[in-house]
């Protein structure tokens, strides 16, 4: 009885418990090769560890997260239930339409980002503005191309304007790899801060049409798609800052971080285990 009684008396210590213990059972099973159903591009065990990775990460950061109170527990009780109701990352519907219209309106936020690239060279010191202007170069004319194709997508969701699609989002997204990576080796702290934040906008935006894409794409061609990918994820990761992507997903969307946060774990979840 004393153990039942400490799952009320200590609910955030239960629930953390339970998310660790959804985590471990659902590696396992990822191992064993068990899916349980397939969840967009991914298979629901993978959803669902990914759910309770993102909501073991939002307990702990709960500035609540020691109390013992109702609130705190209704509060992680109602972001719970959102995150649940949450599409797949970045989707409003699985029709090609709706994504189609969806990347469409990331377009003029995409060019705000690269016009932030452009003027950001200024605000380096000398020594390494080039280094960054030669790492940045192709964004410009890589941006004008995604922008007609999701237009042509949207006018015409088909196979083979997909097709092309697919192709221009990698080809984007491993130029803003490419960037990182450049940027990383900018010795100067002050330069190579103002370098990786403008390229991560960027990055940001390409990454959620990426996530469009595979929700309309077939398992083979998200896996010709990362196949092509040569620069992970996992390489430009620590050069990111990741409250920036969370900040444009939030505004983007107009929803709360909190909400925003779990999208972009969950997205970048699935954009690892596509092979990206």
């Amino acid at each position: 009885m004393n153990s039942i009684s400490n799952i009320w008396k200590h609910p955030n210590t239960s629930v953390a418990g339970l998310l660790i213990a959804m985590i471990s059972v659902g590696g396992v099973l990822s191992q064993q090769g068990i899916t349980l159903g397939s969840a967009g591009t991914g298979t629901v065990v993978a959803l669902v560890s990914a759910l309770a990775t993102a909501l073991l990460g939002l307990l702990s950061k709960d500035p609540g997260g020691n109390s013992t109170s109702t609130g705190t527990t209704v509060k992680l009780g109602v972001w719970a239930l959102i995150a649940l109701l949450l599409p797949l990352p970045f989707t409003a519907g699985c029709s090609g339409a709706t994504v189609a219209q969806d990347i469409v309106n990331w377009t003029p936020t995409l060019e705000g980002a690269v016009a932030t690239i452009d003027s950001t060279a200024a605000l380096l010191a000398p020594a390494d503005a080039p280094l960054f202007a030669a790492a940045t170069v192709g964004f410009d004319a890589a941006s004008n191309l995604l922008e007609a194709q999701a237009k042509a997508y949207l006018a015409n969701p088909s196979a083979s304007v997909l097709a092309e699609l697919q192709s221009q989002i990698v080809t984007f997204q491993q130029q803003v790899n490419a960037a990182v990576l450049q940027a990383g080796k900018i010795v100067d702290s002050a330069s190579q801060k103002h370098a990786l934040a403008a390229i991560e906008g960027v990055g940001t935006i390409v990454s959620a049409i990426l996530a469009l894409v595979q929700s309309v794409s077939s398992k083979a061609a998200v896996a010709q798609m990362a196949a092509q990918s040569s620069i992970k994820l996992a390489q430009v990761r620590p050069y990111l800052d990741g409250a920036e992507a969370v900040r444009i997903v939030a505004g983007h969307y107009g929803e709360p971080v909190e909400v925003a946060r779990i999208r972009v774990e969950l997205a970048e979840r699935e954009e690892v285990l596509a092979g990206f």
